[in-house]
């Protein structure tokens, strides 16, 4: 497992990429990139947003929260369909178990929600690291809108160094990544 360090978290506080209001405008500018890429949510609300402007996510990590309070029945059954698979999350950390699941969703042949018991806030990194380039992963930016990070090489390595940051055994936890 990975924790995030204390003195760490200051570097979330910024976004990762542009900030969406619109869900429309961010499928545009996504779809600008790669067309066949996949599309990566982390978040139940911004799964929830996809989903209803017509483009369920290849991959959804999803918590059953928002801002760490239960999402409301609508967002929870929109959002808990399709193929589910369960991993465990701690809060502050990265799992094997999420980072595994990660690589196997984007490498299966249908769309995935991962249902997270725990916390998915981190998950964007590894997500970053695992799809593959010209991919989006959108995820939300509480009380801003919807961040949307084109997987180029940079911003792969943007996030390998931000995790490199973290407390535990970098190389077991990514070791899915880098198979």
């Amino acid at each position: 497992m990975l924790t995030l360090p204390t003195d760490l978290r200051t570097a979330f506080k910024e976004p990762f990429g542009p900030v969406y209001t619109e869900t429309d405008a961010l499928l545009a500018d996504a779809s600008s990139e790669e067309t066949d890429a996949p599309l990566v949510a982390v978040g139940d609300v911004v799964t929830f947003h996809l989903r209803r402007a017509g483009r369920p996510p290849d991959v959804a990590v999803i918590d059953g929260k928002t801002k760490r309070e239960a999402v409301g029945e609508e967002i929870r059954q929109a959002v808990e369909t399709g193929r589910l698979v369960e991993v465990t999350n701690e809060p502050g950390t990265l799992s094997f178990d999420l980072v595994s699941a990660l690589v196997d969703a984007l490498d299966a042949d249908e769309p995935t929600t991962l249902l997270v018991t725990g916390e998915e806030d981190l998950a964007t990194l590894p997500a970053v690291v695992a799809a593959p380039l010209g991919s989006t992963v959108v995820y939300g930016q509480p009380d801003e809108g919807m961040v949307r990070v084109a997987v180029t090489a940079a911003a792969q390595a943007e996030m390998r160094d931000l995790l490199s940051q973290f407390g535990g055994d970098l190389d077991a936890v990514l070791s899915p990544l880098d198979a």
